[in-house]
């Protein structure tokens, strides 16, 4: 008898093309509406047909957010999977597949057969394999097909009742098929379920980002697609008709940012989405935005560099881009959100920030976080209040005054009496260029004097554990939230704590006093500590250790807690 409980790690693997996102899809859907708590992560190749792809899913009796590299149940739909996957699969990984195929070239295969291919052939078309390989895995966990049934209904009704009578048929034959295995090979699942679970959104990083990005007011959009960026595109042009958002697919990344300028000057909420090697080239609009004081929020959704790198894995090393893009000075606030919820908030604080400061604002993701799937409760996506900024112009206005605050009354054109100049040149107050010395200290300074408002309003980060008496602090940001918070959960360790920013620039001054005299642990995906070195810019304090991944895979559990073993 094999027993499983607590924690299972599901993994499918095949090649593009097969379906192994539309099981994935179809599971997670499931085994959420039946109450199990989900984490969905996947990894990809750069291709649109063959390679070798896998999803893993987790189903958990408590939630969690991250990846781990054990495999419980290992669905294998080609021959390719178990060599791409082999650093991975154990004595205890049970391997499913189809043995034909899986173990054609094989000299030792230890494969539980599922003849998902017969099943869906019977059926009437190969299609039907991805309800088959769902129904098997339903059947091994024991779920209730009932569940199942009711979402096949639902997702298959627009294709008309023989298509939903098809579909039902191959969800049963892999569901009987998966409980005769789990009889035959002693395998039990014990899993709790959560009757709240079963009223939560189920949502990935993306559409949470997104609806952040509506939330906030956004009703433009201008991109030249790029993964992992283009997510954001796709999801906005979704639901652009219901929420009044114009898309505009650019040219290229040059004329994105400064379409998405124009769109702010007049009076429109805009976000450009794109990638490290995308926001490459629009670096001279950052400085634009910079000196001409129109707000922009820029989304960069981080993959391994340089150029075109590892297009669809994922990484954190765009960090100093967004700190140092542009040449000049000029204020600039950079966002990195680790959950859901954080990305819901920030996308709107990002949009308030770009707003109320006029200044280029940034939002850092990355393929692990935009693509990963789990399910939250409706209240915890948290609405700020959207304010306007924009004032009705006099004849007398000037776009640049000086002001105390460094932020001068923002008008657009057509809004008052006054003329809303802007000029890319150093300019006086009504935007007439200027290369007066006096002038220039003057207009540099008032520009800059932003910062102070704007740490001001930076978010605090996140305490894990008990910040303020614990020895040794492990410091995050981004994605790596969820991984951090089980790693601590596993070690009980009194002495370790963690503290996960989602704001990154500029950092908060309250917080400097939580790392003083600490050992600091700093855990990012790049090679030269990026954050660590910002840490110490900021704070002047010193990083005891890195913690640092770079080959394109996330953090998992398990090495995130062996490494803080041996500190």
């Amino acid at each position: 008898m094999r027993r499983y409980s607590g924690d299972i790690s599901l993994v499918l693997g095949g090649a593009a093309g097969m379906g192994v996102q539309t099981v994935e899809a179809l599971l997670v859907q499931v085994l959420k509406r039946e109450g199990y708590h989900v984490f969905a992560s996947k990894e990809y190749m750069s291709r649109i047909r063959g390679g070798s792809n896998s999803t893993e899913i987790r189903v958990t009796d408590k939630k969690k957010g991250a990846f781990v590299k054990r495999i419980d149940f290992l669905f294998a739909m080609d021959k390719d999977v178990i060599p791409h996957l082999e650093g991975r699969i154990s004595k205890e990984t049970i391997v499913l597949g189809e043995r034909e195929k899986i173990c054609a070239t094989a000299k030792e295969c230890h494969v539980i057969d599922i003849p998902f291919t017969r099943f869906a052939n019977e059926l009437g078309n190969p299609l039907y394999t991805s309800t088959v390989a769902v129904g098997a895995a339903l059947g091994i966990l024991r779920a209730d097909e009932g569940f199942f049934e009711q979402y096949l209904r639902e997702h298959f009704a627009r294709k008309g009742e023989e298509v939903v009578k098809k579909n039902i048929e191959a969800a049963k034959k892999g569901y009987v098929f998966g409980k005769h295995i789990a009889y035959h090979e002693g395998i039990e699942v014990r899993l709790a379920k959560s009757k709240a679970v079963e009223n939560e959104i189920l949502i990935d990083g993306t559409e949470a980002l997104g609806l952040g990005v509506l939330a906030a007011g956004c009703n433009y959009i201008s991109s030249y697609p790029m993964s992992p960026g283009t997510g954001l595109l796709t999801f906005l042009a979704d639901h652009s008709k219901g929420f009044g958002v114009v898309i505009d697919q650019a040219e290229d990344e040059i004329a994105a940012i400064n379409q998405g300028l124009g769109a702010w000057y007049a009076g429109a909420r805009a976000i450009v989405t794109t990638s490290g090697g995308g926001f490459d080239l629009m670096v001279e609009g950052v400085s634009l935005s910079g000196i001409i004081e129109t707000p922009m929020v820029v989304h960069i959704g981080q993959r391994p560099g340089p150029a075109t790198g590892l297009p669809t894995r994922t990484e954190q090393a765009d960090l100093n881009l967004v700190l140092y893009a542009g040449h000049g000075e000029f204020p600039r606030a950079v966002f990195a959100p680790g959950t859901p919820e954080e990305a819901f908030l920030v996308s709107q604080q990002a949009f308030f920030i770009a707003n109320k400061y006029q200044t280029p604002v940034f939002i850092l993701t990355d393929q692990y976080f935009l693509d990963s799937v789990r399910s939250i409760p409706k209240d915890r996506l948290q609405k700020i209040k959207s304010e306007n900024f924009i004032i009705e112009t006099r004849t007398d206005y000037k776009r640049y005054s000086i002001t105390e605050s460094g932020v001068s009354p923002r008008g657009v054109p057509g809004y008052g009496q006054g003329l809303v100049g802007i000029d890319s040149d150093e300019h006086d107050e009504e935007a007439h260029i200027t290369e007066s010395a006096e002038m220039r200290v003057a207009m540099h300074e008032k520009r800059l004097r932003k910062m102070k408002g704007i740490r001001a309003k930076s978010l605090l980060p996140t305490e894990i554990g008990d910040v303020s008496h614990a020895d040794t602090i492990i410091v995050s940001w981004g994605s790596n939230r969820g991984v951090v918070e089980e790693a601590l959960e596993i070690l009980k360790q009194d002495n370790l704590a963690g503290l996960h920013f989602h704001q990154v620039y500029p950092l908060p001054e309250r917080t400097k006093k939580l790392l003083t005299k600490k050992k600091i642990v700093v855990l990012e995906n790049n090679f030269g500590g990026q954050f660590a070195n910002l840490l110490k810019l900021e704070y002047g304090i010193k990083v005891a250790d890195n913690i640092l991944k770079y080959d394109g895979d996330p953090f998992s559990v398990e090495e995130v807690v062996a490494k803080l073993r041996q500190m």
